[in-house]
């Protein structure tokens, strides 16, 4: 079954672990080095910061898809004819 969060987003557990996975990478390669050039080509990465707000969204969001975000939600709306 879907929750919530799974069916209006479309993230799953697996997307959320894999992006993580990806970010924490991101922050290893960081702590080698922030940029280095090959030939003429250089290539800078990312900041630290933007890497771990990214580690914390990810993990935030793999959270509560663990923990199933089960709350129910409805919505009403009324019409008002003026």
């Amino acid at each position: 079954m879907e929750t919530y969060t799974e069916k209006f987003t479309g993230i799953t557990k697996e997307v959320a672990q894999n992006k993580l996975k990806m970010w924490l990478d991101a922050e290893d390669a960081l702590a080698t080095s922030q940029s280095y050039k090959i030939g003429s080509r250089t290539l800078t990465r990312v900041n630290l910061s933007e890497v771990r707000e990214q580690i914390d969204y990810w993990s935030a969001k793999l959270d509560a898809l663990q923990k199933g975000d089960g709350r129910r939600r409805t919505v009403r709306a009324f019409c008002v004819d003026r």
